[in-house]
């Protein structure tokens, strides 16, 4: 028997189809102080490196994780599995980045 709903945010095959974008309370810059890209927050700076920075550039509501992860892959030749995720999910928990369903 075929379930009649799937897993919040993933395919039948279990890809996650979530379109991440950053919160609206959030912006991705470059601090030109510290030479690296930044994320802010109300009251809080977050440093990123360079791919935290890469991911955040793609989180604009039009990509799902697995092709931000294939972009990644082309640029950095390797992406360990499940790593995008993991950074996206992290971000959601801490309502820098929000899921739009797709």
């Amino acid at each position: 028997m075929r379930r009649a709903v799937e897993p919040a945010g993933r395919d039948r095959q279990g890809v996650p189809v979530s379109r991440p974008r950053l919160a609206r309370h959030v912006r991705l810059t470059f601090d030109t102080t510290r030479q690296k890209p930044i994320l802010l927050l109300p009251e809080t700076v977050v440093v990123l490196n360079a791919t935290g920075a890469a991911i955040l550039e793609q989180c604009d509501g039009s990509r799902t994780v697995a092709e931000i992860e294939e972009s990644l892959a082309v640029r950095y030749r390797t992406v360990p599995a499940g790593e995008v995720q993991r950074f996206v999910d992290g971000l959601v928990a801490r309502r820098c980045v929000e899921l739009a369903d797709g």
